[in-house]
């Protein structure tokens, strides 16, 4: 959605430079002439600049101001205070002010007749595709309330999937760079002054010291490549992640990677059987629901299982069975458990049940991933201060010898 730099005069004849979000050039318009302003010029920005502008309304608001948005606007609606009324009130007490002008955005475009969900679909950037879905839901069949805390359990889950994340991967980062970080250090300033110790002594020096003062020079001299190489496969992972074909096989990569695929498979499972099991509960069809979590999964290879169970799904196949096709990315807890939710009409408890397992399933990945770890760090890190410690005392050794004969 673009946005349009305006140039204004308000009540009081101060001029007021700004810029909103709209469908098109007469919205927008419409928009700032309902705040009482009044026009002088106005236009629409270019495409770099709407995406700095939209990422920068967005910045700082977080997650938790979206939940406590739902909850509170489903509270305010189920003791019968109007929708306009409420989005006021919500925004009046709201600390965040990007947050306040969204919903100040919000309620204009509600009051100049828009629908809630048109009204949250003008901000994209800000609610996420299931929110603008279920509000939708909501409004047809009157249920807006409950759709709203559906939102908030449902972002609430989502949220704590986010952080399960963060912590699991968040000490093999840590060890990872600290480990680099001290062996250039040592490789840089710390053996060159060793060496030249070594060189002084005019002494013959073993293999394995001569390799490091190679490894400790070339580092001195080329630095930056240690910077360049991973900014260089981030973005050539970035541009092979642009394209379906190379992306389908990164992403089958990563589900292979002994650390990567028990993190990101649990999150999958956990994000297919939430989105799953919300949608189910809002009342949308199934072939909607899957065409909904297409579009939200970052992963190839479980998008096209998706795609290939919905296809099978509408030609008349049950999703546990159509799911057994697919038994390598769905184990057979899964199957089974959609297929007893099918069979005895409780579908979405079962989702539910998975949902909370592959959670609770993270959280315990990101508590033991420090002892998984920590057998190949200390392997690593034990190497490296053996091939050190047999660098350095190799050639002190056989001076040492040599004194000694």
């Amino acid at each position: 959605m673009p946005f349009f730099i305006y140039k204004a005069i308000d009540d009081n004849g101060e001029i007021v430079k700004g810029q909103i979000e709209g469908n098109d050039l007469d919205l927008a318009y419409n928009n700032i002439s309902s705040a009482g302003l009044h026009i002088l010029n106005i236009q629409q920005s270019g495409h770099l600049s709407s995406l700095y502008l939209k990422k920068a309304q967005s910045w700082g608001i977080k997650g938790k101001d979206i939940i406590e948005f739902a909850k509170n606007l489903s509270v305010m609606l189920r003791s019968g205070l109007p929708l306009i009324t409420s989005i006021s009130d919500i925004a009046e007490t709201v600390e965040n002010k990007k947050f306040r002008s969204k919903l100040l955005d919000i309620k204009s475009s509600i009051e100049l007749g828009s629908s809630f969900s048109a009204a949250l679909s003008q901000h994209q950037d800000l609610f996420p595709d299931i929110f603008l879905n279920l509000i939708s839901v909501g409004e047809e069949t009157g249920r807006l309330d409950e759709s709203l805390t559906d939102i908030a359990v449902h972002l609430q889950r989502m949220e704590d999937l986010k952080s399960a994340i963060i912590r699991a991967l968040m000490y093999p980062v840590f060890a990872l760079v600290g480990t680099t970080g001290a062996l250039l250090f040592w490789l840089i300033y710390v053996l060159p002054k060793i060496s030249g110790l070594f060189t002084s002594m005019d002494i013959a020096l073993p293999p394995i010291t001569q390799a490091l003062i190679t490894a400790s020079t070339f580092s001195r001299a080329h630095w930056y490549i240690f910077i360049l190489i991973p900014a260089g496969v981030y973005v050539l992972y970035k541009l092979l992640s642009t394209h379906n074909r190379t992306r389908y096989y990164v992403d089958a990569a990563k589900l292979k990677m002994p650390v990567i695929k028990l993190i990101l498979h649990n999150k999958l499972l956990a994000l297919f059987a939430e989105q799953l099991r919300i949608l189910v509960a809002a009342g949308v069809t199934i072939d909607r629901a899957f065409d909904i979590m297409i579009e939200v999964v970052d992963n190839e290879v479980f998008k096209r299982a998706l795609v290939d169970t919905r296809d099978n799904i509408m030609l008349g196949s049950k999703i546990s069975n159509a799911l057994k096709k697919h038994v390598r990315l769905f184990p057979n807890m899964v199957i089974r458990m959609i297929s007893i939710g099918e069979t005895t009409g409780n579908l979405n408890e079962q989702l539910n049940n998975l949902s909370t397992y592959f959670l609770d399933k993270l959280d315990d990945i990101s508590e033991k991933m420090g002892k998984l770890i920590e057998p190949i760090i200390i392997i690593v890190i034990g190497g490296i201060f053996v091939v050190i410690i047999l660098g350095l005392l190799s050639p002190i050794y056989d001076l040492i010898s040599g004194i000694t004969g």
